[in-house]
């Protein structure tokens, strides 16, 4: 899966969500990032490597994964395959609009 169907996977949950009003960005290294502004609504997703409340840092394999339902993102944290920088309430709210 690519970086462009991942990005529209993740404006469709993130149209869905309410209450977030934070900055999450999707780091996948080489692969690109996605950046969520959600201090508007609608919530604004794009490809800008700005500055975030909340940072996740995986590969895109495994992001894809999560996104699809394959991988449960609180084991792929614990095993290391994700890391976050940032406000972990954040994180966890954001945990159960990506699983749906």
């Amino acid at each position: 899966m690519s970086l462009e169907s991942i990005t529209e996977k993740i404006r469709q949950k993130i149209s869905m969500a309410h209450g977030i009003d934070a900055s999450i960005k999707f780091d996948f290294g080489d692969d690109g990032v996605i950046f969520i502004d959600a201090n508007q609504s609608p919530a604004s997703v794009s490809h800008d490597d700005d500055d975030a409340d909340t940072t996740f840092s995986c590969s895109l394999d495994v992001f894809e994964k999560i996104v699809s339902g394959e991988q449960d993102p609180n084991i792929a944290f614990m095993m290391g395959k994700i890391k976050i920088r940032g406000n972990m309430g954040l994180a966890l709210k954001l945990n159960s609009i990506l699983e749906d």
